[in-house]
């Protein structure tokens, strides 16, 4: 018999015990490692690069800033903060080691290796010590939490007084017409595309039920500002297919 004080929470569609959830989101990225970013072009008609430098655009780094990047993989947002900062430093945090090593392997391309460092993490209990970064982002990362919440506390403590948090991720269309054509295409395309490209077909539609599952701009809005941030405010991208949130650690 189950035991009744067991917490669950959701992997894609599936209800799952809160202790499971780590493990299976790990075994999704660490099958999907070495074709994620070709799958990201090819899933978003390489519009997730417009998302990533608007995010810069906003984000407007600093020279001699610190970044926290988490769920940072392979680098992407890292990549970017470090070519518009100089002197600034990045520390790219993920729970899956085979996605920091395809990162790795692209900052030694890039020479970017002096500027970066490599910490396989949780989200929800970072490796620390408070008040010491600048910038904290995470970029298509957060709903794969399974505890949001923890997550948002966290990166709250490792932020310096005046950090700033800024999260891209998935989110909901305004329009329920333009929604229901955007699952269509999620559910219909994807999975099949991370079969012919990945061979993985699972991971893909674990992805699009994932991106179903995540609060909408307001609610996530709303919990980024309980976790004790100012200034809390989003926009909408490709008419919110994805959105950015931003917030202050005053």
């Amino acid at each position: 018999m189950q035991d009744q004080d067991t917490r669950t929470t959701h992997f894609g569609f599936q209800t799952v015990a809160e202790e499971d959830k780590a493990g299976m989101v790990h075994g999704v990225f660490t099958r999907v490692a070495s074709r994620y970013d070709l799958m990201n072009d090819l899933m978003s008609a390489g519009v997730h690069r417009l998302w990533k430098d608007a995010m810069m655009d906003w984000l407007a780094p600093r020279a001699g800033q610190r970044l926290l990047d988490v769920a940072g993989g392979t680098g992407d947002i890292a990549f970017r903060f470090l070519g518009r900062a100089p002197e600034a430093r990045a520390t790219v945090l993920d729970m899956t080691e085979s996605m920091l090593i395809e990162g790795r392997k692209r900052a030694e391309a890039e020479n970017l290796s002096d500027r970066l460092d490599w910490v396989v993490g949780d989200a929800m209990a970072l490796p620390f010590a408070d008040s010491t970064f600048d910038v904290y982002t995470i970029s298509f990362g957060i709903r794969n939490v399974t505890r949001i919440p923890d997550a948002l506390s966290e990166a709250f403590r490792v932020l310096k007084p005046g950090g700033r948090i800024m999260v891209l991720e998935f989110s909901q269309l305004p329009n329920p017409g333009l929604q229901w054509a955007y699952d269509k295409y999620s559910f219909n395309v994807i999975p099949a595309l991370g079969q012919i490209v990945a061979g993985d077909r699972d991971s893909y539609q674990y992805l699009v039920e994932s991106i179903r599952k995540f609060p909408d701009q307001e609610s996530f809005a709303a919990m980024i500002r309980r976790a004790g941030f100012d200034q809390v405010k989003y926009r909408n991208l490709t008419m919110g297919v994805a959105a950015l949130h931003s917030g202050w650690k005053i």
